[in-house]
Formats: C-alpha cells, sequence, structure tokens
C-alpha cells in the first residue's frame, strides 16, 4: 500500500511539473502625451511547450509555434483573429494601416550593446545594455535590465522571444540576432521616443500551472478575417 502510495505521488508530481508554464508578470507605464493621459498597464506572460501567451487586461496575443498559429484576442468585443505562421500581419490590418505597417517593418533598423553598468532590481543582479531602433525615420532609445537569475533556461525563452518577434513584426534574422547580444532575461526597461517615456518592470517570475485554454480563444469568442479599428488601439 505504501508503495503504491508513493507511486502515485510521483507520478502526480511529474504532470504537475510537465504542466508548469513559465508565468512573468510586468507593470509598464506610458506617460501622458498629445493629451492623452498616462497609462498604467499589467501584463502577463505564459511561455509554455512552443507556446507564448501575453496577456493584458483588454486582449491576448497568442503563438503556438508546434501548430504554426497565431491567435489575436479582443477580450472587450469577445473577438479574435487566426492566422497561419509566418504571419503577415498587413494582411489582417485594415487597408488605411497596412500599407503603413509595412512600411514600418521593413525599414526597421536595431542595433544592441552592452554599456557597462550593473543594477540590482529586487533580488535580481542585473545589466545594463543600449538599444537602439530607428522605425520611418523616428528614433527610440532604450535601456534594457537583463539577469540569468531566474528559475528557467533564459536561452530557450530568448530564442522562443526570437520567433515572437518574426512572427508579429516580420523582422529578419539580422534584428533577432542584434537582441542575443542580450544575455540573460529584461526583468526592467526604459524607453523615449518623441519625447513619449516608457518604463517596464517585471514584478514576478515564477513556474505555474496555466489556466484551461490560456492558449486558444475562449469559448462563445467571435472569429474574425481581420483587424477593426478599434483592435489597433488597444
Amino acid at each position: 500500500m505504501k508503495k503504491l502510495f508513493l507511486v502515485v505521488t510521483l507520478v502526480l508530481l511529474s504532470v504537475a511539473f510537465l504542466s508548469a508554464d513559465v508565468y512573468i508578470k510586468q507593470q509598464t507605464k506610458t506617460g501622458a502625451f498629445m493629451g492623452q493621459p498616462a497609462k498604467d498597464i499589467v501584463q502577463e506572460q505564459w511561455f509554455g511547450n512552443n507556446r507564448i501567451a501575453t496577456v493584458t487586461q483588454d486582449n491576448s496575443i497568442v503563438i503556438n509555434l508546434a501548430e504554426k498559429k497565431f491567435f489575436m484576442i479582443n477580450h472587450k468585443t469577445k473577438t479574435y483573429v487566426e492566422a497561419s505562421l509566418p504571419l503577415d500581419m498587413t494582411k489582417l490590418m485594415p487597408e488605411q494601416m497596412a500599407g503603413m505597417m509595412k512600411g514600418m517593418m521593413e525599414g526597421m533598423t536595431v542595433s544592441v550593446q552592452p554599456n557597462g553598468q550593473t543594477k540590482k532590481i529586487m533580488t535580481w543582479n542585473t545589466k545594463g545594455y543600449d538599444v537602439k531602433m530607428n522605425m520611418m525615420g523616428m528614433d527610440m532609445k532604450m535601456v534594457f535590465w537583463a539577469t540569468t537569475d531566474v528559475p528557467f533556461d533564459w536561452k530557450k525563452l530568448a530564442s522562443l522571444s526570437g520567433e515572437l518577434y518574426k512572427a508579429q513584426l516580420r523582422v529578419g534574422e539580422k534584428f533577432v540576432e542584434e537582441f542575443k547580444k542580450i544575455e540573460g532575461y529584461p526583468v526592467a526597461s526604459d524607453m523615449e521616443m518623441m519625447g513619449i517615456k516608457i518604463t517596464m518592470a517585471t514584478v514576478e517570475i515564477s513556474e505555474k500551472t496555466p489556466p484551461a485554454n490560456l492558449y486558444a480563444p475562449p469559448a462563445g469568442y467571435t472569429k474574425k478575417d481581420k483587424f477593426a479599428m478599434e483592435d489597433m488601439k488597444q
């Protein structure tokens, strides 16, 4: 009887371990600009076995690399858009935005360099990286603070994130290679673009069992062929 109990316990622990995904909770603050008030957004990221989900109060973005599927889910309107990977976002956008998006992605450049600075952020020892990006003649300057003091394989996670960049932004391998210069997982960042300041801070990193159907549209949501303008404003 004891042996049977031990076997059952080990099986349950194994299932729990296999079903655990990396959970990351982040807080992004955007300063006021052009009459728009400052925003404070909480974002959750889940990284599973070839699956990625980015969740906010209003929407979710899901990448399923195994099935080569992309979902953008609007929780306000209870609708979603589904597409196959590799993704061409311009085919899913309203016509008035497709040309702008294509121009932004085709001309985007990025460079990443370590800046030699270190900082203690919560419990993490981090190193600083200067990131410069240009889109359609607009310069963006960012500082990323990355750490290797995380309870997961950050190299594998970086690889998954690279696939997410390529799927969402249609960027090339050169773009992804630049970000590979960052050693560790970025737990904080500061960005400035056109006078707008955006800061990101990670408040939790752990392993958790994901909610049911996290990596798929919820039951009862309506499928759409393309994004509407209200989707793009989220």
